[in-house]
This record gives C-alpha cells, structure tokens and sequence, in this order.
C-alpha cells in the first residue's frame, strides 16, 4: 500500500451531494431574507464548516440572521429537499477493497457536523469503512489541519504514512499545512487549476484512476 492511513473528504469527493448543498442554500438564504446566492459561490464554500460558509458567503451577517440560515439549510437538507445523493460511480467497491487491505486505515475528514456524517453514514451504510472520522462541528474547520491532526493521534499513524484526499483546495491545504501528502481530485468543486496550485502529490481524473494509485498501481 502507498499509504497506511487514507483520509477522505465527503462532499464532492466521495458523494456526489454538490446539486442537493446548492439548492438547500439557496432555499435556506430566501428564507431568512439574504436573497439569493449564486451556485458558484456555493461551490466556492463547500468543504468549510456551515458557519464559515456563512460567513463567506454573506459577509456582515448578524448573528440572529446567521443562525436562522444556518437552521433553515440544516432543515432543507434533512427534510425539505429531495435531490437525488449517491456515490460517485465505482467509489463503492473502491471503498470495499481498500478496507479489506491487511494494514490499511480509512477515515473521513469533512465540513459536515458530526449529526450530519452520522446520518449519511447510516442511509448509505458506510460507516463501517472507516476506522476514524473529524467533522466541523467537533474540531476547526478547514483549512485549518487540527481535525487531520487529531485523526493522526487517534490512529497511530506518523503524518508521512498519511495521504488527504478532496476536490477542494482546502482539503488540500489542510494537508499541505502539516506536511501530509496530498491527492486532489478532479470531479468535484474547485478547478483543477486552483487544485494544483497546493501541489497535490497526484491529481485523479477518474474515480478508478484514484483507487489504483492508491493501492500502489
């Protein structure tokens, strides 16, 4: 194996869930009475913590204001939108054979808040991949690397037999930010351009193409 430890971002990288985030913001935003928001700066902010996002997105927010967007989105995702979300294709079965693997550790590292991984874990009947997982809500947001670092010491891996894999540049500088070896992927939200700019170790085009380097092919 490349790595002992393969750390995983959720959204845009493993899920294919970036129509069903654009669409519950934008919901929530009119909610609240921001207005509208455009689908590429929703993009721009998927990978962050739903309060940063926030922040990012409606600069000069109220606090009172903040809050009701962030409950009316959390509302929208759960219960009032129906976007379809799966896996991107073949991510399943590379899940599956790179679990089966005599050493190898998966985790997830991702904006989303514990309640949030918990319950898509459970409706896609996952969870059991992977042996550790950071959300937002529990530790720093990215790019910040703490939630890396704290998957690091729960696992017992040093940092060089560690590798983040995401489709943004902060999953990616997150990584970089501590040294870990990094893998970008190009099938989610930030462009490939923007990608290589953190110098990802290896930039996959394609799901299979991902897993195989993986597995050391």
């Amino acid at each position: 194996m490349r790595y002992r430890l393969v750390i995983f971002d959720w959204d845009g990288t493993l899920m294919d869930s970036v129509a069903r985030i654009v669409a519950c913001m934008q919901a929530a935003s009119h909610d609240a009475g921001w207005g509208h928001l455009e689908e590429e700066a929703i993009r721009n902010i998927i990978g962050l913590g739903l309060p940063e996002a926030i922040a990012t997105l409606c600069p000069g927010i109220d606090p009172e204001r903040a809050e009701l967007l962030r409950s009316r989105y959390a509302w929208h995702f759960v219960e009032g939108n129906d976007t379809p979300m799966s896996f991107f294709p073949d991510v399943r079965s590379g899940l599956s054979e790179l679990h089966v693997r005599p050493g190898q550790r998966l985790a997830v590292a991702t904006g989303k808040s514990r309640r949030g991984l918990d319950r898509v874990f459970h409706e896609s009947n996952s969870g059991h991949w992977f042996h550790a997982s950071r959300t937002a809500d529990e530790t720093r947001s990215k790019p910040h690397p703490l939630m890396l670092e704290q998957l690091l010491e729960e696992l017992a891996v040093p940092v060089t037999e560690a590798v983040m894999v995401g489709d943004t540049e902060y999953d990616l500088e997150m990584a970089r930010a501590i040294g870990m070896d990094r893998v970008a992927v190009t099938w989610g939200v930030h462009a490939p351009a923007r990608l290589a700019s953190s110098r990802p170790a290896f930039t996959a085009q394609t799901v299979p193409q991902l897993f195989d380097w993986l597995q050391g092919g």
